[in-house]
């Protein structure tokens, strides 16, 4: 196991940021953060790296505390973009990358492989305030793993680009993982999150209400929906046995069910209507289980 948290907490004066986490995130996977803002996400990165102090808890990455002699292991993107903006891209990144250890052949070794993954090479003697908001975020997103780091942390990587840019960097979050780097990363797109990890934790009011692999968070959540189109009227079924919540469709309804169990006897009276066009039973979305356990719309 490669990064592991017991009974983490953060107390500011009276105020409990984070309160009695703990989690498991195994080698090689991503593990994705979910929660509203103030939900204890961010803070939590930053008492994993060392840049803010436990009140209680152990973390440890490989069986070994995160101190400052891992620095150079670890990347993190944070959610608050830092580049000095009157610096050239290459000698921002430079500055960086020596920080971790790097030497200069392979730091623009590895820029000038990044910006053409990036399709920004010409960006590489422009001034950081000269780039536009995506280009910015390409750049500190560059910083971070320049350094092909073990551990990467990265919060809100996707924020504000467009779509074409978050599957550019969405190729190279991949890419990173499997080479083997563990990756966290906070998202408030739930597709993102669905889409990429394998585990992921739900935070509310600092407290880690869901956690663990994906597929087996939606198996406990037990719930699931069912889409039904025809040309007939279904609304005999609002008043059937584990039928939860009736929607209906443009072309039918979705339904929730409590317990995959009552499906059957469902379908079994649907068809008795004549043809459908689809019956399906899907699990939840992650969106359905975070409102679900947080009583809220995600922000």
């Amino acid at each position: 196991m490669t990064l592991i948290i017991k009974d983490l907490s953060k107390k500011f004066n009276e105020f409990t940021a984070v309160h009695g986490v703990d989690l498991t995130v195994p080698e090689g996977t991503m593990y994705g953060f979910l929660g509203g803002n103030g939900a204890g996400k961010t803070t939590t990165f930053r008492m994993i790296l060392g840049l803010l102090p436990k009140t209680t808890g152990v973390i440890t990455f490989k069986d070994k505390p995160i101190d400052y002699s891992m620095t150079d292991t670890v990347g993190y993107l944070p959610e608050e973009r830092g580049l000095n903006p009157k610096l050239k891209v290459w000698k921002q990144i430079q500055y960086l990358a020596e920080l971790k250890g790097m030497k200069k052949k392979e730091i623009h070794k590895e820029l000038d492989y990044w910006l053409k993954r990036f399709d920004a090479l010409e960006n590489k003697e422009k001034k950081i305030e000269a780039l536009s908001k995506g280009n910015q975020q390409k750049i500190q997103l560059i910083a971070s793993i320049i350094h092909k780091p073990k551990l990467l942390i990265l919060d809100e990587p996707f924020s504000g680009l467009d779509p074409v840019n978050v599957e550019l960097l969405k190729s190279a979050v991949k890419d990173l993982k499997e080479r083997g780097t563990t990756i966290i990363f906070s998202s408030h797109r739930m597709e993102h999150v669905e889409e990429l990890c394998d585990h992921i934790c739900i935070m509310n009011k600092g407290k880690a209400v869901v956690s663990g692999d994906i597929d087996k968070v939606k198996d406990d959540f037990g719930k699931k929906d069912i889409y039904i189109e025809g040309n007939y009227k279904f609304d005999f079924l609002k008043d059937y046995e584990g039928v939860e919540v009736y929607k209906e469709t443009k072309k039918g309804v979705k339904i929730r069910i409590a317990n995959e169990q009552y499906a059957e006897p469902i379908y079994k009276d649907v068809i008795k209507l004549g043809y459908l066009k689809r019956f399906q039973v899907a699990e939840p979305s992650l969106n359905d289980i975070f409102i679900a356990k947080v009583g809220e719309h995600h922000e």
